[in-house]
């Protein structure tokens, strides 16, 4: 989903995949912290990207 739309939200992601925003947040943060993905960007505009090597 990321790699398709780096712009996405957690918002978004949550109404995609039928999760709440605080179950994605989650899963993002455990992301981030294998460093598999970032966020690049302010809060509103930025956008996700997925750091190479890292697992889909």
């Amino acid at each position: 989903m990321i790699r398709r739309q780096p712009e996405i939200t957690i918002p978004e992601m949550a109404e995609a995949l039928g999760k709440s925003t605080r179950a994605i947040e989650m899963q993002l943060a455990k992301l981030k912290q294998s460093g598999k993905v970032q966020r690049v960007g302010p809060a509103k505009g930025g956008r996700w990207e997925i750091i190479e090597g890292g697992d889909e």
